[in-house]
């Protein structure tokens, strides 16, 4: 009968101690022995043989590895081996597992993921940024994207933001952290969405539509005030242009010189939401509006600079702050509620065809066999509504 080989007990562990100032190896078999240094200190080895090559393991030092766990350690080591595995190289992908999900953060993430929103328009990356950093970072920006769970998700980022009465807002910020997980789950950072499981978690809001005057009674005070403004000339110049045109805020904001021809009356430009070509036939009241306008900006490149600095627009809350002082409120107007008056009076009072005015508004209209009208179709149409459109502005007024 073989001998079993002997084995360290505990009190053999504890008295190791070195001989005459050398380290002294102490077997427990199956590879494991203990180093004890000669300054004294104790560390566990495994030592084993992967393809052919020896090569030796630390378990780490004794007694924060205690015997039990050092014996636990070489069985586990043993089994990796019989599956064809190293275990120091186990062990040390392992550990940049650990390193890559400790600095794969909720906020490394949705930055990567920010920056690849290329299609989206600019202000639109902005605002996503803003409510990142305002709403979201603070509370799991830090934590590893991969240890994110849903009820933290709830109680620190949305019931707070509930409580705060901005319940519209919550579901916004929900989606935007939901487009970061599932970004994260395309590119290997995370397995699952978890905001997925908060359906039916939040309150229910009802969504409010942007304010807008669809009363004709209504509309002509609003246009004189508009007349009378007293403030930034640029802003005065852009809420005359904007019922008039009923383009979306952010493109009139935008507006740039080089898109406007003022021999054929057109303004041309991309529309950011749709990343399409839209064309505006310019009125007569319109192009008055634009040319006293240019005397002001027209040495530089936008329509609309901010009074801070000509490179950059008026920014995202200037026309409604003007509507605002000139006494009326968020409940009455906004500046992209123009688009709904216009789209309302065009067809009730004007008696326009529809797709001329959703044309005009940008949207998408297919023709009766569901084929998308091009930019330039029904063009000569179209400057006849938006004439017609402008006249009837300067009657109400």
């Amino acid at each position: 009968m073989a001998r079993r080989a002997k084995q360290l007990s505990e009190t053999e562990v504890k008295n190791a101690k070195a001989k005459d100032g050398k380290q002294v190896t102490f077997f427990d078999g199956g590879g494991l022995f203990l180093l004890v240094s000669a300054s004294g200190s104790k560390g566990w080895r495994f030592k084993y043989r992967f393809l052919g090559k020896d090569k030796l393991m630390s378990f780490g030092p004794y007694p924060e590895v205690s015997l039990l766990n050092a014996r636990d350690l070489r069985a586990e080591a043993k089994k990796l081996i019989v599956r064809g595995i190293d275990p120091m190289q186990d062990r040390s992908d392992r550990r940049e597992q650990k390193k890559a999900v400790l600095e794969n953060t909720f906020k490394r993430v949705a930055l990567e993921w920010h920056e690849n929103q290329t299609h989206l328009a600019e202000s639109t990356r902005k605002l996503n940024l803003r409510r990142l950093a305002k709403d979201i970072f603070p509370q799991i920006g830090n934590m590893p994207i991969v240890e994110i769970k849903p009820k933290q998700v709830l109680d620190k980022v949305l019931r707070p933001m509930e409580r705060r009465g901005v319940g519209v807002l919550a579901l916004r910020v929900k989606s935007i952290t939901s487009q970061v997980f599932r970004y994260g789950v395309a590119c290997g950072y995370v397995e699952r969405d978890p905001t997925t499981d908060l359906l039916g978690a939040l309150k229910k809001v009802e969504r409010g539509h942007m304010a807008a005057i669809t009363e004709p009674s209504k509309l002509g005070p609003l246009l004189r005030a508009i007349d009378d403004y007293d403030g930034y000339a640029v802003v005065k110049h852009a809420l005359q242009l904007a019922p008039m045109l009923f383009v979306r805020p952010g493109e009139l904001r935008a507006m740039k010189w080089s898109d406007l021809d003022f021999e054929t009356s057109e303004w041309r430009y991309v529309v950011p939401k749709t990343k399409t070509d839209h064309i505006v036939p310019l009125p007569r009241q319109a192009l008055d509006v634009l040319k006293s306008l240019h005397d002001l900006t027209g040495a530089g490149e936008l329509v609309f600079p901010s009074i801070r600095t000509i490179s950059k627009p008026i920014s995202d809350n200037t026309l409604n702050a003007g509507l605002r002082r000139m006494g009326f409120t968020k409940e009455e107007v906004s500046a992209h509620g123009f688009r709904a008056t216009a789209r309302t009076l065009l067809e009730e009072i004007l008696h326009e065809k529809v797709e001329y005015v959703e044309q005009q508004l940008a949207h998408c209209v297919k023709d009766p066999l569901g084929r998308a009208y091009n930019r330039t179709t029904h063009l000569e149409e179209r400057r006849k509504m938006m004439q017609r459109w402008a006249d009837y502005l300067d009657g109400l007024k």
